[in-house]
């Protein structure tokens, strides 16, 4: 079968006798500390889910985002676009030593290779995203079959969007919803997105906001009768919010200009 080059094999710049002492980066859940790197982020991993690292899946961006609960010391491996790979030292702290690192290439530990190997099916790789889709799924039937909660809620023109739980399970985030419809006309879902914010908008040079991409939707309401509510999870990569972030749920109306905004700091 024709062969492919894919990176695979880690290649350690320096010998077991004379390997470098990893540097270690500090994190807490109130404050988020951005690492940024030489080149674009192509891969990262933490060891232990108490220390989340993210970044941008979809458009190649040099910084991440890192965050963390109190628990025992992890590690982080970084890959950038340029093969480089990063290994640091992971630690709790309440006190941060410093809110921004800047990662220079003098601080890679080695460099991706290319192995040639067999060209995995492409069966495998769908059976694999499959089987994603079903966990993803009996882990929502779940939740919407359990108690709902009111964590927080807003109405406007008669729609209620209302958070009932936020659940963190392995690398995600599950977030239940609930809309209701009491105004009288049938309300056509054009779009529901949330964001993170920080910062304060009045002070518009302190203000951020960013658009967390969904991951997953379960039964998600494209239309929602008058009288009626409908409950669906909305499920994002993991990520804690830090001491002065929130979550904005933004639910707009299709060929139609009623839109509900819900703002909470929640983080369970």
């Amino acid at each position: 079968m024709k062969t492919i080059y894919i990176l695979l094999t880690i290649i350690l710049s320096c010998s077991l006798q004379a390997q470098q002492t990893l540097d270690t980066l500090y994190a807490n859940n109130q404050n988020t500390v951005a690492v940024f790197f030489p080149e674009a982020i192509k891969q990262a991993i933490t060891g232990a889910s108490h220390f989340v690292f993210t970044y941008n899946r979809e458009t190649k961006q040099y910084f991440g985002l890192l965050q963390a609960q109190q628990g025992k010391t992890s590690n982080l491996l970084v890959v950038t676009d340029d093969g480089q790979v990063y290994s640091y030292i992971l630690k709790y702290t309440q006190e941060l030593p410093k809110l921004n690192y800047f990662i220079s290439k003098t601080e890679s530990i080695g460099s991706e290779v290319s192995t040639p190997i067999k060209q995995i099916p492409k069966k495998k790789t769908l059976d694999s995203i499959d089987k994603q889709a079903k966990d993803y799924k009996n882990y929502c039937q779940l939740l919407l079959k359990t108690k709902s909660e009111r964590l927080a809620a807003k109405q406007r023109n008669g729609i209620k969007i209302q958070l009932q739980k936020m659940v963190y399970h392995q690398s995600e985030t599950y977030l239940v919803l609930e809309v209701f419809n009491t105004s009288g006309i049938t309300f056509e879902t054009d779009f529901l997105k949330v964001y993170r914010i920080s910062g304060n908008k009045k002070r518009k040079a302190s203000y951020q906001r960013f658009e967390m991409k969904p991951v997953y939707m379960y039964n998600y309401p494209k239309k929602i009768n008058t009288s009626q509510s409908l409950r669906f999870v909305y499920v994002l990569s993991k990520y804690v919010l830090g001491k002065k972030e929130k979550f904005l749920i933004d639910l707009q109306e299709l060929n139609g200009g009623r839109q509900v905004k819900l703002l909470t700091k929640i983080r369970r």
